[in-house]
């Protein structure tokens, strides 16, 4: 059986962060992109990550960030992997001292095998709605205009919840979901039995 990766993102809460590991969260994504209303700061990303224990992977997603930024980010916050979801050229990526995934904002048009090719040093792709601004919005995109042979893994992201995501995973069978708006009652606000039906909706699909 394949098993699918799980990241849940854009985390406010000490509560949720808990109740993502609970459900078997892969990994937990905090927002250090100051507009967005899932963002935190990092004192408070600091307190966050004191939950999350051994082998779940804390990810920092940064948009546009400068390199200063994203340093001090990680003195105060032991991330484990960058998530770059802005207009970051591949040399802004490298050189933090992380392994780093790249956001594509994906649309009709936009070359992904192309796309991928320029960042080869990324760990994986993170496949997103294309939406005016940054961020996925929540919505859904093509799927169908994911191609076959992209070199990295890639993460499926965009407008996924419990009630989509099974589909999802059997039609596309990413390495990993990634998940924020799909499995919260208000921005920023998780719930925890929106995320243990999500990563249950995952397990159902690995198993079909």
């Amino acid at each position: 059986m394949t098993r699918t990766r799980i990241k849940i993102c854009g985390l406010t809460r000490e509560q949720d962060v808990d109740a993502a590991v609970t459900a078997g969260a892969d990994a937990i994504g905090l927002v250090f992109y100051a507009p967005s209303p899932r963002a935190v700061s990092v004192e408070r990303a600091a307190q966050l990550a004191k939950h999350v224990p051994p082998f779940v992977t804390l990810v920092g997603l940064f948009v546009n960030a400068s390199r200063d930024e994203v340093a001090r980010v990680r003195e105060q916050v032991p991330l484990n992997l960058l998530q770059f979801h802005g207009d970051e050229a591949p040399s802004d990526c490298v050189g933090h001292g992380l392994p780093y995934i790249r956001a594509a904002r994906v649309r009709p048009g936009l070359d992904l095998v192309e796309f991928a090719s320029g960042f080869s040093h990324a760990q994986g792709l993170l496949l997103d709605a294309f939406v005016e601004g940054y961020g996925g919005g929540g919505n859904v995109f093509d799927w169908r205009l994911i191609p076959a042979g992209l070199p990295q893994p890639f993460i499926l992201s965009g407008g996924l919840t419990a009630d989509n995501v099974t589909e999802a995973v059997q039609q596309v069978r990413p390495w990993a979901v990634d998940v924020s708006s799909g499995v919260e009652v208000a921005k920023g606000i998780k719930d925890a039995d929106r995320i243990r039906s999500f990563v249950q909706a995952v397990r159902a699909a690995d198993q079909s």
